[in-house]
């Protein structure tokens, strides 16, 4: 049977009732931005993270970035990031002034560690982006505890849980993107900030709201990126239910564990985590002749980060001396197969074959 990559429609098909009953309170209301709704999703979201705050604002990318700016961020500063991470994690930096720093990842778990990101320290460090990269939860405390605040890129890790708590309350501050295909995923762009510090909450806000609490004093340049009423209504409708989604893509990574251990390089969770997996991928050294021959099978598959951050032309003036080795070979053999919340054992079960027909055949 074919079976696509992504299914984000099968999960929602019980909440239409409750999801157009949402749009039609807000159209009813009246009010589209910073409204009831989006007060209501911050505080619920920060409640379900354990976070202090949560500020909506437009969405993943221009989170960081308005994050990175609320640590106080900017020109003449270091900020590391890993280079296998999507694009944002990286292109969110020099918006603020500063330099991005490419560090390295462990291949296995497909995260930065406390060593990758002490290599990429220097005396201009002002802050660290840890990727919690596919669901898996990067260990965030170990790496803190080299002194250096830590943004929590959480983009890809909603629902998941890790040794020290859910991603997105561990940090010193964190985001999320809420783009339609993420693990909360509202009907368009929108994202979020979170922090357990108050003062650092208030920058945010400042900030999103073109550095104004008012509308009538503004004491900095901000940023007009703020999470809609109609979307902040979508995700309300959706936050319930993220925990059982959640368990549903750890327990199918588990069945892609059982059947192709040994068949390939499994994504390993870091200790302690139970990973929400947004994207399930594997390792092989053949991944591009196994992406061919699942893709001939109806099996939907890709590869995401072919080419590091640091290689991309706009990034190369930044791209470290020392070698990245980790980067490179998760790089070279990554492969994402179908993951999602209402994939099922019958569907598991097909990907699986299919990708053992394929390495025999190969």
């Amino acid at each position: 049977m074919p079976v696509p990559l992504f299914d984000p429609v099968s999960p929602r098909a019980p909440l239409r009732a409750d999801l157009r009953a949402a749009v039609h309170r807000v159209l009813d209301g009246g009010a589209f931005v910073l409204g009831p709704e989006v007060e209501a999703f911050e505080t619920e979201f920060a409640a379900y993270l354990g976070a202090g705050h949560a500020v909506g604002v437009a969405n993943g990318t221009e989170a960081i970035t308005i994050a990175l700016r609320a640590l106080g961020v900017g020109p003449g500063d270091e900020v590391v990031v890993p280079s296998f991470t999507f694009w944002a994690s990286a292109e969110a930096i020099p918006p603020t002034g500063a330099t991005p720093v490419f560090c390295d990842v462990d291949p296995d778990t497909m995260c930065v560690t406390a060593e990758t990101v002490q290599a990429a320290l220097t005396p201009k460090t002002k802050a660290v982006v840890v990727v919690h990269l596919f669901g898996n939860v990067a260990p965030v405390k170990e790496i803190e505890a080299l002194g250096v605040p830590v943004l929590e890129d959480a983009a890809q890790a909603a629902g998941s849980v890790g040794a020290d708590g859910r991603p997105g309350a561990v940090g010193t501050i964190a985001t999320f993107s809420f783009y339609p295909s993420k693990n909360l995923g509202a009907f368009g762009d929108g994202g979020a900030i979170t922090t357990g510090d108050a003062a650092l909450a208030e920058r945010v806000r400042t900030l999103r709201f073109h550095g104004s609490a008012d509308k009538v004093d503004y004491v900095d340049i901000g940023y007009n990126s703020r999470l809609d009423e109609l979307q902040a209504a979508i995700l309300r409708v959706q936050l319930p239910r993220l925990d059982a989604w959640a368990a549903a893509r750890a327990a199918a990574g588990d069945r892609y564990a059982a059947a192709l251990d040994g068949v390939v390089d499994l994504p390993r969770a870091t200790p302690g985590t139970r990973a929400a997996w947004h994207l399930y991928v594997i390792r092989h050294a053949a991944a591009d002749r196994l992406h061919t021959a699942l893709e001939a099978a109806g099996i939907g598959a890709r590869p995401y980060y072919r080419t590091p951050v640091h290689e991309q032309p706009p990034m190369r003036q930044w791209a470290p001396s020392r070698p990245l080795p980790g980067t490179a070979e998760a790089a070279r053999t990554h492969l994402a197969i179908p993951i999602g919340a209402a994939l099922t054992a019958a569907q598991t079960d097909e990907v699986s074959t299919a990708i053992q027909r394929a390495l025999v055949a190969a």
